[in-house]
């Protein structure tokens, strides 16, 4: 792509999007590359831009946020580290550690999720770490960026002089102290520090009987701080220890120079590569707040915006609490040209320069606040017209300066070029005006150029109709309020409303006839024409979004109703289900009942047996086919009948352990506490296999929830499964 020019980056607005980005970037060096930030030349380091920046949104949504970025810029640091012989100071050896071993880490976590960030990781990986860097400068420098006693031998041996002398300094201060102290020659506060050294608070009158150096007095002149001769000799003691040290640290840091030289190339790297994430971060940021996304790249010469926001005047509505309206727009080789008119203030510049801009700021490496099924082409230049363009300088007219760009336009013109005029051929004779822009406008579209042109010109509207790959499009504008819309509507031309927008606005009605009798009439009825086929429009957009709405309404309802349908069909089945199965187990107990009644009567085992054996086999034959007579042996009769009793003992001896263990899990949930359910909780009654869900709980009881019905137990019964998410 061929470089944007500045008038047309200041047309749409792209610093504004630019001061965005910096100010979400957390150091200098990254505030500094997105200053810089323009449209990219090259479609592979776009690609890889845009691949970092959508890698380090997503980052915010998954567990696997990347490390902290943060860092300071080493630039001036590098510049001094170059020179030989030089003297970095100590935060200079700390921030180059820093960075280091920041460039580690990062390598360390992407290396882990390659498969998940491999933009980022290409880019952090371009720089081998060289763990030499921060070895030596933690082997001098602690983390508090002091010097460490174990730097050298030479600095270790000073400073433990330095520690003894210290504390005998403090001892001969104390023994001094004391004695002045009893003898009554001190103030009440005893003791203080004058230029940073410890001095005795001696009343005024007691000054001749202290020995050591006078450092000062107060400012009544009452008290005279006076250092002792014994600690003024110890202090120079340490005073030419302290000298030694600054020499012996100079003498490190001059040696940790030379070490680190050869790796100032490498440093250098380490500083663009995070202040290249910086910016990615930055991106993100600003990309999680437009809620945007990186539509398809096509290479079909196709740019499909749908739902696309200005972002600029996204933010501001969100400030101010007002409502942003998205537009859609359509650029391919079979309309290439589209010619938006309508009434002012209806949004027709607002639409061109949130085409232009977006299409900056993708082309710049950024995420757009677009519907992600939008797709976009690169272009590779972009060519503004908008606004007022006089130049004072140059003593140009409005006219003249459009005039201007016209001939530079018509020069730079390609088939990959982007064309946004905003009043298209304004500025002179409506008439002649007209026709020279009606002259550009063939001139672009035999170029083969994609462009949006905003316009008044009937003229113009005509010939976008005429041009095969060209169509007219209006702002949808509300006949009876008169209000803006702010909805993009293609394939027809926008009336201005002239004198509509003049009535509302409280000018005559006189007037305004009197304006319509000196326009051509034929004008008149043209300009009629369009403003009632826009109101019908209008009209039928509203019709169809309301058809719509309720189309929608009407299927959920449907939907609602066969879910609900569904359900009551499955319960009434169930339903069904138990009551015939309870309606032959009454019939079987009856039969038992029965049978129980006559042997207690005439307490006869084998009439029992045989009733017992011929209610079961009735029973079997329910369940299954016969595979033999109904004839049978007394023999093999009390044969079933033993079988039976055993399978009844055996049930009983089943029963018995279960109650067993369920007295023992009872006993074991008494003696921890309950949970405490809640609704959405998955839960089951005690002894259950079935699980259900809590609809709601109401005074201790809940109603919980099995799919094809719902049943009302108490919470005691119930066992907790699984939590609601």
């Amino acid at each position: 792509m061929k470089k944007v020019s500045k008038k047309s980056l200041d047309d749409l607005e792209f610093p504004s999007v630019i001061s965005l980005v910096e100010a979400r970037c957390q150091t200098e060096p990254g505030k500094n590359l997105a200053s810089v930030v323009v449209p990219f030349q090259n479609r592979e380091a776009l690609g890889e831009s845009l691949g970092r920046t959508r890698e380090y949104l997503s980052s915010f949504q998954s567990e696997n946020r990347l490390p902290n970025h943060g860092f300071e810029g080493i630039d001036q640091e590098l510049n001094l580290l170059r020179l030989e012989n030089s003297l970095l100071p100590v935060e200079a050896f700390r921030k180059m550690g820093f960075l280091s071993r920041l460039i580690q880490e990062h390598q360390r976590f992407l290396g882990k999720f390659v498969e998940y960030f491999p933009f980022l990781h290409t880019w952090v990986m371009q720089a081998p770490f060289i763990a030499e860097i921060p070895e030596k400068v933690e082997a001098a420098i602690d983390r508090h960026g002091e010097i460490k006693d174990s730097a050298s031998p030479e600095l270790s041996g000073i400073r433990r002089q330095m520690r003894q002398i210290q504390g005998k300094i403090n001892q001969t201060f104390n023994a001094a102290l004391a004695r002045y102290l009893q003898a009554d020659f001190l103030d009440e506060i005893r003791e203080s520090f004058v230029e940073n050294r410890r001095v005795l608070a001696v009343k005024s009158m007691h000054r001749r009987k202290v020995r050591g150096q006078v450092l000062g007095t107060s400012k009544t002149g009452s008290i005279v701080f006076i250092e002792p001769d014994a600690v003024t000799q110890q202090s120079r003691e340490l005073q030419l220890l302290e000298l030694e040290e600054k020499e012996e640290i100079d003498r490190i840091l001059r040696k940790l120079g030379r070490e680190l030289r050869p790796y100032a190339d490498e440093l250098l790297a380490y500083q663009k590569i995070m202040a290249e994430i910086d910016l990615a971060a930055a991106k993100a940021h600003l990309a999680r707040e437009l809620d945007a996304t990186l539509p398809e790249i096509n290479e079909e010469r196709r740019l499909f915006l749908r739902d696309a926001y200005h972002p600029l005047l996204m933010l501001a509505n969100r400030r101010r609490g007002d409502k942003t309206w998205p537009q859609t727009l359509e650029l391919n080789p079979g309309n290439r040209l589209v010619v938006i008119s309508g009434p002012n203030a209806g949004g027709k510049s607002i639409t061109l320069k949130t085409l232009g801009l977006l299409q900056l700021m993708l082309q710049s490496g950024m995420l757009i606040p677009v519907h992600e099924g939008s797709s976009c082409c690169l272009f590779d230049q972009i060519l503004t017209d908008i606004g007022d363009n006089q130049s004072i300088e140059n003593h140009l007219s409005t006219y003249s300066y459009r005039l201007k760009n016209m001939n530079a336009f018509l020069k730079k013109c390609t088939p990959s070029t982007l064309l946004l005029i905003d009043e298209f051929g304004t500025g002179s004779d409506p008439e002649l005006g007209g026709a020279l822009a009606e002259t550009f406008m063939e001139t672009f579209y035999e170029c083969g150029a994609f462009g949006v042109f905003t316009t008044h010109y009937a003229n113009l509207k005509a010939l976008a109709d005429e041009l095969p790959h060209a169509t007219n499009a209006s702002m949808r504008f509300d006949s009876k309020t008169l209000e803006p819309t702010y909805h993009l509507e293609l394939g027809q031309p926008g009336s201005s409303f002239t004198f509509e927008v003049a009535q509302k606005m409280g000018i005559p009605y006189s007037l305004i006839n009197k304006a319509k009798k000196k326009v051509a009439r034929s004008k008149v009825r043209f300009d009629e024409s369009i403003a009632k086929l826009q109101k019908e429009r209008t009209k039928m957009a509203q019709t169809g979004d309301r058809l719509q709405e309720e189309e929608s309404r009407a299927r959920e309802e449907a939907r609602r109703l066969e879910a609900l349908n569904a359900r009551l069909q499955d319960k009434l089945s169930n339903y069904q289900e138990l009551y015939d199965y309870n309606q032959r187990m009454i019939h079987l107990g009856t039969r038992v009942d029965k049978a129980a009644e006559k042997y207690f009567a005439d307490k006869k085992k084998r009439p029992l047996i045989s009733d017992l054996l011929r209610i079961v086999e009735t029973e079997n034959s329910k369940r299954k086919p016969r595979t033999q007579s109904t004839g049978e042996s007394a023999s093999e009769a009390l044969k079933k009948a033993e079988l039976a009793k055993e399978v009844q003992e055996e049930v009983r001896e089943i029963r018995k352990k279960k109650d067993v263990a369920r007295k023992k899990r009872e006993k074991q949930e008494q003696q921890k506490p309950r949970p405490v359910l809640k609704v959405g909780d998955r839960v089951r009654i005690a002894e259950s296999k079935s699980v259900g869900s809590i609809d709601s709980i109401e005074k201790n009881r809940a109603i919980v929830n099995y799919g094809v019905f719902t049943t009302q137990v108490s919470l005691d019964q119930l066992e907790l499964v699984e939590r609601a998410s």
